[in-house]
């Protein structure tokens, strides 16, 4: 016997990196019942049935920032319809060449767990495992961040100068 698996209209899957983690963003819309569906991590943000006109547009926020996206929904001349995510009012591609520029990222893997460490160059705001985490502000007028190396094998980072050293055997990222 086959299981059933629940059919949905999904037309679109985004992956956004930011500064907390990679969100997946899924987009159902049903072109016959005009039905739109936003989920954010698996999680339904919105639910909209019977809209009649189908396109236009849907705006909701990802991540612990509240980071605001919008999917637009467009029908060109041969009435195929796109649609086109919006992360901070660019486009997803423009979002993902900003980001690249705006932010560095390592990812460790110590003691059997995975570290995600995000400096936000604009900011100086560091996440560690998507949470915003206490760094010492350096005295350089420019740093070039290099790959945090811990300095023992022992708890979580702490944010110095642009280095990570582990502290007091915490597991929290502090």
């Amino acid at each position: 016997m086959h299981s059933l698996k629940k059919m949905t209209d999904v037309v679109a899957v985004w992956d956004v990196i930011l500064s907390d983690g990679i969100h997946k963003i899924e987009f159902e819309h049903g072109t016959t019942s005009g039905k739109r569906v936003v989920y954010v991590d698996g999680k339904e943000e919105i639910r909209k049935e019977w809209m009649f006109n189908l396109v236009g547009k849907e705006t909701f926020y990802v991540g612990a920032a509240k980071t605001k996206a919008i999917i637009h929904i467009l029908s060109d001349k041969d009435y195929v319809l796109k649609y086109i995510l919006e992360i901070e009012r660019k486009s997803f591609i423009k979002y993902v060449k900003n980001r690249s520029k705006t932010t560095n990222t390592w990812v460790l893997h110590l003691d059997g767990e995975d570290f995600r460490i995000v400096l936000e160059k604009n900011s100086m705001d560091v996440w560690c495992n998507g949470e915003v985490i206490e760094s010492v502000p350096t005295q350089h007028r420019g740093c070039e961040c290099e790959p945090p190396q811990p300095s023992s094998n022992s708890g979580d980072f702490l944010v110095n100068q642009g280095n990570l050293s582990k502290t007091n055997n915490r597991r929290n990222c502090f």
